[in-house]
């Protein structure tokens, strides 16, 4: 790892070898050896052949962090990359060291993957062939096309896909997609069809709101104040594992109480890594499950907190039923057998599914139900099922049913709450168009677009779509193929551009889906523009980054808002679009605004010339002020009181139109699904597929960095039982595959997998081959479109699978 480490900072990556290097682009060699443009000086900080400057920058893609880098540039060049040096390393006044991704910025600004000219498609989608053209080109290619499918089909034919590579910035950001710059494009143009959700949060999302009106939670900060700490799912030390991120915090207050920690996950993850008390492997999609089956002995074990229930709750037993609900709907009466399916949810019930013993769910029980304060915390991996909606409600129950809420300590059973310090954002006028489809559903807004309706489909606005989509805006995201699910049929789909007859991708890089595009545009990093860079993962210590120009944009590559710009010029609102502002102007705009609310922070000079902005604050406890006084502030719910039987859920059920096995229902409740443990098709694919975040990368961001991609390679993992079934040993290559296509790749067999389980990081670039096989180990080869029953979001761990040892020729 040391000769890694070494490899990856060393400044051996001249503007030279970048120009080489450049010409290895698969469709851009016809272009890339043309031209060899020199870098230029940094705006902000001149720099000679001597000199070195040091310039604040950041890394804003989406790991929950936002970290800030110090750009070592000397010859208008990065040489080097730093992390922050600010603060006494002090717990709550800590430095936000960014980790190897982030400090590996360098090799994305300088990559040979890195978009350089607009460019316009002359194969087929996916072939990744092109030819340069001008800007001017490409803004009149994009506006006339705009313009005619617009006449054509409407505004409601435009759509904004989802995007996260710049999740952090001001005027940068890329996420969501309504407080885009090219949301206010759009909607100062005539308006485009929105969506709702996320890849990464759809169920979970979907799902708090009924159980606590929001999905807030305590702050890992909070946890110097428990005894017990118990994380379903959750990989902080993977996901967020720089400085900003939530990692140090969970490890530093962890340090303080010296709770004890329980981490319940099909994988042994770096989180755990010896820093767990208890390891609990479990079932992919049987959270809920064994949640039952603690609650059997809870219940049984007189371990509820009773006052809590009947004070605070709907819905727990039959006191707090509500009176539109049928006798025994209470979830009590469903732990106890006593409702709708007679089954009792004993922990010999919940091993059956879960894979984990009666005696440890029994132990399981009785340590959360008598430890108190006990702070429950889950990922986003266990609502990331088919099932997910109803795994992440049943998870917080555990918090519920023990009466931790609102009290320090403790916690809702989400994920970790969060601070930020307030910032006025970019005004985006209103969506002339109302409509807006979960965005797990855009590859079927393409093709059954008139088809889908509210009941069935989750359409929002309206009662049916009344177009396809037909022109698509893809800035910053790679959600076009490599992040969206089943991606052979996303490829057939897009490859017929009669059907979708736009496709504009605005990117750094000559990503899996920028191969799909009509037409490319090259993007800005971060290091070659300013912009704010807020809503870091800060639990105690909430802060915002400064991120400074560090040098010249290379080659031809333009900034979104000049991008936008130039494009509302041809749309004849460009005095309504930059309101008389350059991109600086809207930066010193937005941050007088935001110092009007807060006085005290720092001028605009002061602010560029420090970097880095950071606050002491408080731990968050979630509902705190619900908890001291019910009555005087009530939760976001119908009742103002924790639902545990929510009324609204039951109306959905009975209206909605279901698929056969989709379940949506009032209570917190277990469903198998398809794809899961235990469907008949296990008979053709024995093994559970679940994917994880890895560490090399987040999501598919610095995927192209080679560095990391050595350091930590993309591999399945497996148990070795299931391995020696299959005579498959470590580094072995294998073919992973089922009904929805087919991957090859190494294999990592570890002790660390559950037995019946196999896994992939995702993010990793799709690379098929001529067959069409995988050979880059993208998860989403293997994942269905079909989504989850109420947030119609991604069931991307819930997967069936075989492993077989690929024969060498």
């Amino acid at each position: 790892m040391k000769s890694q480490l070494k490899k990856l900072l060393a400044p051996k990556f001249t503007r030279r070898d970048f120009v080489k290097s450049s010409s290895a682009l698969g469709g851009l060699a016809a272009v890339a050896g043309s031209v060899s443009l020199p870098f230029k000086s940094s705006k902000v900080e001149a720099a000679t052949t001597t000199d070195e400057k040091v310039v604040w920058s950041a890394c804003t893609v989406n790991c929950g962090s936002r970290c800030p880098l110090r750009m070592h540039v000397s010859d208008g060049e990065i040489k080097w990359v730093e992390t922050d040096n600010t603060g006494d390393d002090q717990y709550g006044n800590h430095q936000i060291r960014a980790c190897l991704r982030g400090r590996s910025m360098r090799r994305r600004v300088y990559n040979p993957d890195r978009l350089k000219y607009p460019m316009k498609r002359v194969g087929k989608r996916g072939e990744g062939k092109f030819k340069r053209i001008s800007w001017d080109e490409a803004f009149d290619e994009i506006t006339n096309n705009l313009n005619r499918i617009r006449k054509d089909y409407g505004s409601e034919a435009v759509y904004l896909n989802y995007g996260t590579g710049t999740l952090g910035g001001t005027v940068t950001k890329s996420w969501p997609p309504g407080a885009t710059l090219i949301a206010r494009l759009m909607n100062l143009s005539g308006g485009y069809l929105n969506h709702y959700g996320d890849y990464s949060t759809a169920q979970i999302a979907a799902g708090m709101p009924y159980t606590y009106g929001n999905g807030a939670n305590n702050s890992f900060s909070d946890v110097e104040n428990t005894k017990l700490i118990v994380q379903f799912g959750n990989n902080p030390a993977e996901t967020r594992m720089s400085g900003g991120g939530q990692i140090h915090h969970l490890m530093e207050g962890k340090a303080r109480s010296n709770a004890k920690m329980i981490v319940i996950d099909p994988r042994y993850t770096d989180t755990a890594g010896g820093r767990e008390d208890q390891w609990v492997p479990i079932r992919p999609g049987t959270d809920a499950a064994l949640v039952a089956g603690m609650a059997h002995v809870m219940i049984s074990e007189n371990l509820v907190d009773q006052p809590f229930l009947d004070k605070y709750c709907v819905g727990y037993d039959e006191k707090t039923l509500p009176a539109s609900a049928p006798a025994n709907s209470d979830y009590k009466s469903y732990i106890l057998g006593r409702g709708e399916d007679q089954t009792e949810k004993s922990p010999a019930w919940a091993a059956d599914i879960t894979g984990i013993p009666a005696d440890i769910i029994i132990k399981l029980a009785r340590e959360i139900g008598s430890t108190k304060p006990c702070a429950i915390f889950q990922g986003w991996g266990p609502q990331r099922h088919a099932n997910g909606e109803l795994a992440a409600r049943s998870i917080a129950m555990l918090a519920i049913l023990t009466g931790n809420v609102g009290v320090s300590g403790g916690g809702t059973g989400t994920r970790e709450g969060n601070q930020a310090i307030p910032f006025v954002r970019f005004p985006i006028p209103e969506n002339p168009v109302k409509t807006a489809i979960s965005m797990f559903l855009w590859t079927d807004a393409i093709t059954r677009a008139t088809e889908m309706t509210a009941k069935a489909d989750g359409v929002r606005g309206k009662d049916k779509l009344d177009v396809p989509i037909k022109f698509i805006w893809n800035y910053a995201g790679n959600c076009l193929i490599n992040q969206h699910s089943d991606i052979n049929r996303t490829h057939e789909i897009l490859q017929d551009d009669k059907a979708c007859e736009m496709i504009v991708v605005v990117d750094n890089h000559m990503t899996s889906s920028a191969k799909y595009a009509d037409i490319v545009l090259p993007d800005l990093t971060t290091s070659e523009q300013s912009d704010f860079c807020m809503d870091g993962a800060a639990a105690n210590m909430p802060y915002f980054i400064f991120a400074s120009q560090a040098i010249e944009p290379v080659f031809e590559a333009r900034s979104i808002y000049d991008i936008c710009t130039e494009l509302a010029k041809r749309l004849g609102i460009e005095k309504e679009f930059t309101e008389g502002r350059d991109q600086e102007g809207w930066l010193r705009h937005l941050y007088a605004q935001t110092r009007e609310l807060d006085p005290t922070l720092p001028s605009f000079d002061a602010m560029r010339e420090q970097g880095i902005y950071k606050r002491k604050a408080e731990h968050f406890i979630a509902h705190e002020d619900f908890r001291k006084d019910p009555e005087n502030n009530p939760l976001a719910t119908p009742s103002g009181k924790i639902e545990i039987y929510s009324e609204r859920l039951a109306d959905i059920a009975a209206e909605w139109e279901l698929p056969e096995g989709d379940v949506i229902h009032p209570l917190p409740v277990y469903a198998s699904t398809f794809n899961g443990w235990d469907d008949p098709k296990r008979k053709d694919y024995p093994l559970q597929l679940t994917g994880f975040h890895y560490k090399s990368r987040t999501h598919s961001t610095y995927g192209n960095v080679e560095q990391l991609k050595e350091a930590a390679p993309q591999q399945m993992w497996m148990s070795p039982m299931d391995a020696d079934q299959r005579g498959i040993k470590n580094d072995d290559q294998i073919r992973i595959f089922n009904e929805h296509g087919e991957i090859h790749l190494t294999a990592k067999v570890t002790p660390r997998m559950m037995p019946g389980v196999v896994a992939l990081g995702e993010g990793a670039w799709y690379a098929p081959d001529k067959k069409g096989v995988d050979h880059g180990g993208s998860i989403n080869v293997l994942t269905t479109q079909r989504p989850s029953p109420l947030a119609k979001g991604n069931p991307q761990h819930t997967n069936l699978v075989d492993v077989q040892l690929l024969k060498k020729a």
